[in-house]
């Protein structure tokens, strides 16, 4: 399924409010979603490649399997949002509130997440390799068997994480 500009906007800003907005396996690559109200959204195994959702609000959105790569996400609040096994790789989540996410086994390569919250958020099984996690927030994260090689942790609150399984950078 695929939407013109136009449709898409009139979709996302004139569904009813009791209402949630079902886009599930939606091709939307590329699409202008900044600040776009997307509470509560099914958008899961969407084609998000490269859209801009910058500023978006995605909370307690499904976005699982979902296609985010080089998705600009930055300030984006995906707090309580479903992302399990979704690719979001060379993302830009800078800023972006991942609160309580639900991230298994999501694939994040060299994603920029500096500044981000991920407190409380599960990235269990999570591919991070290369990602950017400077001044970014992980306390009470689930990180068991996720791999941050390569990835720089400086500056990253990791206090209550847990970690079993992970594979850490080699200076951690």
């Amino acid at each position: 399924m695929q939407f013109t500009s136009n449709e898409l906007y009139h979709l996302i800003n004139d569904h009813p409010s009791d209402r949630y907005l079902w886009l599930s396996g939606a091709d939307l690559a590329e699409a202008h979603l900044s600040r776009a109200d997307l509470r509560h959204a099914n958008l899961s195994k969407a084609n998000l490649r490269a859209a801009n959702l910058s500023g978006a609000d995605l909370s307690s959105a499904c976005l699982n399997g979902a296609n985010l790569e080089g998705a600009d996400l930055r300030g984006a609040c995906l707090a309580e949002a479903l992302l399990r096994g979704a690719s979001m790789s060379r993302a830009n989540l800078h800023e972006a509130n991942l609160h309580r996410a639900d991230l298994h086994e999501a694939s994040l390569q060299s994603t920029d997440l500096s500044g981000a919250d991920l407190s409380g958020a599960d990235l269990s099984g999570a591919r991070l390799t290369g990602a950017i996690l400077q001044d970014g927030a992980l306390t009470l994260t689930n990180l068991n068997g996720a791999d941050l090689s390569g990835v720089d942790l400086s500056r990253v609150d990791l206090s209550m994480a847990i970690a079993s399984g992970a594979t850490l950078p080699s200076d951690h």
